[in-house]
C-alpha cells in the first residue's frame, strides 16, 4: 500500500475557531425562535435575528419577548424558550452536521489548532460532540455567553495569535460583522432554516466565502483564505 503524502501546512493561518450549533450541529434554534415570536403574534424578520442571535442569553431574552409581544422577564422568557426548545428536539434531535468530522481532521491537517465555540455550556459540547474532543486543542470548548460574540477573547485571550491569523467558521452574520471590524478571516455558513436571514445579511455584512455545507470547506477554499489573510485580502478594502 502507497505511502500517504503528508499534507502541506498552511503559511499564515494558525487557529480555527469553528461554532457549534449551526455549523458542527444543526441549527435548532432558529426555528424554535421563529415559533416562539409567530405563534404569539409577532413578526419574524432579520431584526428578530440581529437582537437574538449570538447575544447573551439575557440581552436574546429581552429581545425575543419584545419580539413575541410579551410583557414577561428575561428570566421567564428564557424558561418559557428552553421548555419549547426541549418539546422541539424531543421530535426532531439534535445531529452533528455531515461532514464536520471531515473537516477537523481537514483542519488540523493544515496545521491548524482548532476549539469549538458557542453559546450554551460546556455540556452541550460533551454530550453532543464529545466522542471528537480530541481533534479539538485545549480548552476543546469556550462558552462565549458572558463575551459576545467573543473573537478577541478566543483569538487573543485564549490562544495569543493575532486576528489575521486565526479563522472563524460561523452561521451567523453578526459575527462575521465583528470579524469585519477586527479584520479576521470568516467563512460563513448560515443556516438553511426557510424563514432565516443570515445568508443574505453575510452577503451584505462583505463576507467573501459564504458556504451550503461543509464539505465546500475544503482544502482549496482554506488555502485560498491562508493566502488572502497573508496578503491583507480576508476582507475587502
Amino acid at each position: 500500500m502507497p505511502a500517504r503524502h503528508a499534507v502541506r501546512p498552511l503559511e499564515h493561518l494558525r487557529l480555527a475557531a469553528v461554532n457549534i450549533d449551526g455549523v458542527l450541529l444543526n441549527d435548532t434554534f432558529s426555528p424554535v425562535i421563529h415559533r416562539f415570536v409567530t405563534s404569539r403574534g409577532g413578526i419574524y424578520d432579520a431584526a428578530v435575528e440581529r437582537g437574538v442571535f449570538s447575544q447573551s442569553r439575557t440581552v436574546a431574552a429581552r429581545a425575543l419577548g419584545a419580539a413575541a409581544g410579551v410583557d414577561w422577564t428575561p428570566e421567564k422568557v428564557l424558561e418559557v424558550y428552553f421548555e419549547e426548545r426541549a418539546a422541539y428536539l424531543a421530535e426532531r434531535p439534535l445531529e452533528v452536521l455531515p461532514g464536520a468530522e471531515q473537516l477537523l481532521h481537514r483542519l488540523r491537517a493544515l496545521g491548524l489548532r482548532t476549539v469549538c465555540y458557542g453559546g450554551l455550556d460546556k455540556a452541550h459540547f460533551d454530550t453532543h460532540l464529545g466522542r471528537y474532543a480530541h481533534l479539538f486543542d485545549e480548552p476543546g470548548y469556550i462558552c462565549t455567553n458572558d463575551f459576545r460574540p467573543g473573537i478577541h477573547e478566543i483569538a487573543v485571550g485564549t490562544f495569543g495569535v493575532d486576528y489575521d491569523r486565526a479563522v472563524f467558521v460561523d452561521d451567523v452574520a453578526r459575527v462575521s460583522e465583528a470579524a469585519r471590524e477586527l479584520r479576521v478571516p470568516f467563512i460563513g455558513h448560515p443556516s438553511p432554516f426557510r424563514h432565516g436571514f443570515q445568508a443574505g445579511l453575510m452577503r451584505a455584512a462583505g463576507v467573501r466565502h459564504v458556504v451550503g455545507s461543509l464539505e465546500e470547506i475544503d482544502e482549496e477554499l482554506l488555502r485560498t483564505l491562508d493566502g488572502e489573510a497573508a496578503a491583507g485580502l480576508a476582507w475587502a478594502a
